[in-house]
């Protein structure tokens, strides 16, 4: 907070901090402070990256070669309400849309990661803890690699996985 004891209206942040992932803390503040905006400024273009942010709450996602004029774009946009993508970030969600992967190349590393200890039996708390990310992004990560996998139980992600050879059969 301000001396004068006022939020800012947006606040420009990375993804990479040194005891909370991006993600986690752009939900802490969203939640806290639901008339604060976050805007996004990272070298992270992976689409699981931009996925996470933004359904943590984040208002804007560039990347760090962006102009000043973009920055000053997005941080008017998101005062605004509005969403600002970076324009490679913003071809990469429309291409998801139009021609998704498909199967386990439809995974992100962490999905696979998330998939492999789904698959293990973990609840979405343990897979939190074992990554170290909040109970939510661990949800997210589920819910991606489901709807990407085109599943509709964690059961049946496990029997994917196991097909797949991502883990050994539970016998």
């Amino acid at each position: 907070m301000s001396a004068h004891r006022e939020l800012p209206d947006v606040v420009l942040m990375d993804l990479l901090m040194p005891r909370m992932d991006g993600a986690t803390a752009i939900e802490r503040i969203t939640n806290r402070f639901p008339g604060v905006r976050v805007v996004v400024l990272t070298s992270f273009g992976e689409m699981e990256r931009v996925h996470a942010a933004l359904a943590h709450g984040a208002a804007g996602y560039l990347l760090k070669d962006a102009e000043a004029g973009e920055v000053v774009a997005a941080i008017r946009a998101a005062a605004r309400g509005e969403v600002f993508l970076d324009p490679v970030v913003a071809r990469g969600l429309t291409q998801e849309l139009v021609s998704p992967p498909a199967g386990l190349g439809a995974l992100t590393g962490r999905e696979r990661d998330v998939l492999v200890l789904v698959a293990q039996g973990r609840s979405n708390q343990q897979i939190a803890d074992e990554l170290v990310i909040s109970e939510r992004t661990a949800r997210t990560h589920v819910s991606n690699l489901l709807r990407k996998l085109r599943l509709t139980s964690r059961t049946q992600a496990a029997l994917f996985a196991v097909r797949q050879g991502l883990v050994p059969p539970q016998g």
